[in-house]
């Protein structure tokens, strides 16, 4: 079993038209880990600062290729592409997928602050997503072990869990169920694809996002108005000196909706409560995130984590405060006009980078006993070869 605290990364984008139309200021900084944010209405107060595992300047500094790829414009430049954050984070997932862990990488920031561009990306800058299910694929065709690969995608729309593989949800949408022995929740009848290739997990991909429920607000035209989680499970079966074994991994990749002002993204009707919706499940996160924040500083007094407030949380539970290996990446915008709610992420990251979550391998169990014994019985065996037993 590891013990290790969740990693967490900032991006702060370039202006949006919105902002530029605005004359928009710039606030945020970026140098090394440290990310500072000037309050807008209080010039001469000091910069609050927050450090992080990782914090990508993708504001300027970059050139578009001839194929569209943003890369940095010169040597020298702080731009962070999306290949850069993959290597930082992706590749981590990668590595643990294939070392034996649950992995999970959301992503969390307001309405229209580039989450979905560095989870999933645009055209041929393709997000930690894609570029995570490529690699994999890539690396399972140098290997000479056997896998099995199935990928699902769900969204959850105010508060009820769609398939996004599947054209015929039923009313209501898929029931969450508590698994009876190992306690974690899972939605009942998700389509669990099995995939043999890159190519089949993009389609499905472009199958999912087609079907996604987006919405034009005044602050994204095109607003994710749902929570989507991606799960890829991914077993290894293979051959050691003490007979065969299996790893599994579940990879769970989540882009969560925007969190957003009524008053900013100019939301009535449907997409108000959509987006009272939204604020209510990504608040019930954030009080999981504080509760499990104060467990991992050893608070003395008994805390419930509310793991059970909305869908959303009863999801990620494992990835949060279970047998998982976790990364967030907490999307920024960099214009004054936005500096309650960029603040606002600042701080639930830096909440979230002090939980701590106990990842374990999994391993069949039945595997892991025979094995142990082989091992054992080679030990003892070795023992009495050498007269020491």
């Amino acid at each position: 079993m590891t013990e290790e605290s969740v990693k967490v990364a900032v991006r702060c984008r370039p202006f949006n038209q919105r902002e530029k139309e605005r004359g928009a200021k710039l606030i945020i900084k970026i140098d090394g880990q440290i990310t500072t944010i000037e309050d807008p209405d209080n010039p001469n107060e000091a910069p609050k600062s927050f450090s992080y595992d990782h914090s990508y300047w993708s504001h300027d500094g970059f050139v578009e290729k001839s194929d569209g790829t943003l890369v940095p414009d010169s040597p020298h430049s702080r731009y962070a592409s999306q290949q850069k954050v993959f290597d930082d984070l992706g590749f981590g997932v990668l590595k643990n997928a294939f070392d034996g862990f649950n992995c999970s990488l959301f992503a969390y920031g307001q309405t229209g602050s580039g989450k979905s561009y560095s989870m999933v990306g645009y055209g041929v800058n393709k997000g930690i997503v894609p570029i995570t299910c490529e690699a994999l694929f890539k690396r399972i065709s140098q290997s000479q072990d056997k896998f099995e690969v199935t990928f699902s995608m769900l969204e959850i729309y105010n508060e009820q869990v769609n398939d996004l593989l599947s054209k015929d949800n039923q009313k209501g949408g898929l029931q969450v169920r508590q698994h009876p022995s190992q306690g974690y929740f899972y939605a009942q009848d998700l389509k669990r694809i099995p995939v043999g290739s890159y190519n089949e997990i993009e389609r499905r991909i472009e199958e999912g996002t087609a079907n996604r429920t987006v919405a034009s607000t005044k602050m994204n035209a095109t607003s994710s108005r749902a929570h989507t989680i991606v799960t890829i499970t991914f077993d290894q079966i293979f051959n050691t000196p003490n007979g065969q074994t299996k790893k599994s991994s579940v990879i769970n990749l989540v882009d969560l909706a925007g969190s957003e002002r009524a008053d900013n993204t100019g939301a009535t009707g449907d997409r108000l409560k959509e987006g009272a919706n939204i604020n209510k499940s990504l608040s019930a996160l954030g009080n999981v995130i504080s509760a499990l924040a104060e467990i991992s500083m050893g608070s003395k007094k008994k805390i419930v984590v509310p793991y059970r407030d909305s869908v959303l949380t009863k999801l990620l539970q494992n990835a949060l405060g279970g047998n998982s290996k976790t990364i967030m990446i907490a999307a920024l915008s960099p214009a004054d006009i936005n500096y309650s709610e960029t603040l606002s992420t600042l701080r639930y990251a830096d909440r979230a980078k002090r939980i701590k979550t106990k990842a374990v391998v999994n391993e069949n169990p039945v595997d892991k006993m025979i094995r142990t014994l082989k091992e054992e019985n080679e030990k003892l065996k070795a023992m009495i070869e050498s007269g020491k037993l």
